[in-house]
């Protein structure tokens, strides 16, 4: 371990947000770290408290594919590797600019796919891949009875269940979301969890549980995204559909809902700072 640790001593890293997800990012075009490299420093680095501390870390890597400007590679902090973040993705579009990297308009590399993004200053506007495996007003039997709930994949697995403004703000997300993440339904990769309330005619809230990182995060944009598309397709809003995050922010998700094939996610990205790693935060 203390070999392993030395080994990225200096390592260079970006700290970012996103409408409360923060993250690591590491610029690897010169395959610095090895392959197997992800899972550790995800594991390590995204420990609160402990270490630098963040939902996720993120690889940026030369592309395998011809259209795109970089490859990413996405790890939840339990070290799992995800096919997509929009928070996420929208943090690796800036930072990728930063670098000088790509231009301002870009398309990378996911495992969900490729993903197209605009940068302008702070705010960054990604194109989702087409959702897939739509299924509206599933019946989930939980311990405490019947919940009706809707699931759609947006680039990774999501369960939206619809609550009031009301049940909304007490609801035991963690308890209620981990229960459901591990349902039966969704085995055997599971599911994110969304609870979501209306709170207008384009505009809704919502609250995450994040699978991976096993816990309520501030915000997930693929998650405002699969609740912006179920709660359309439901009847109860029209896009563009706003987005209010745990986090404060306020993410933007555009659609055609005739087809849901051109889905958008924006919002504001920030840089929290630039460091390299010491031995200690790795041990």
């Amino acid at each position: 371990m203390n070999q392993i640790s030395a080994d990225f001593e200096g390592l260079p890293f970006t700290k970012m947000t996103a409408s409360g997800n923060d993250f690591i990012l590491i610029n690897n075009f010169e395959a610095r770290l090895p392959e197997e490299a992800g899972k550790f420093l995800a594991q390590r680095l995204c420990r609160r408290a402990l270490s630098v501390g963040a939902d996720g870390l993120i690889l940026i890597e030369r592309p395998l594919h011809p259209k795109a400007c970089f490859r990413w590679r996405f790890f939840n902090a339990d070290g799992s590797e995800a096919e997509m973040c929009g928070n996420g993705g929208r943090c690796a579009a800036r930072f990728a600019l930063a670098e000088g990297l790509c231009p301002a308009e870009l398309t990378f590399e996911t495992l969900a796919g490729l993903i197209k993004a605009e940068v302008r200053g702070k705010r960054v506007k990604i194109q989702l891949t087409p959702p897939q495996d739509l299924q509206l007003n599933m019946k989930l039997i939980l311990s405490d009875g019947i919940w009706e709930a809707s699931f759609i994949n947006t680039g990774v697995p999501h369960t939206v269940v619809i609550v009031s403004s009301e049940e909304l703000q007490n609801l035991p997300v963690k308890k209620l979301g981990a229960e459901i993440r591990y349902h039966k339904t969704f085995k055997p990769s599971g599911t994110n969890v969304n609870f979501v309330a209306i709170l207008g005619p384009q505009k809704i809230a919502v609250r995450t549980y994040e699978r991976g990182v096993e816990d309520e995060t501030l915000a997930c944009g693929t998650g405002a995204t699969a609740a912006a598309l179920i709660t359309a397709l439901k009847g109860y809003v029209i896009p563009p559909v706003e987005v209010a995050t745990r986090g404060g922010e306020v993410l933007k998700v555009f659609f055609e809902l005739s087809e849901l094939k051109e889905v958008f996610l924006e919002g504001e990205t920030r840089f929290v700072y630039r460091a390299t790693l010491v031995r200690e935060a790795l041990e």
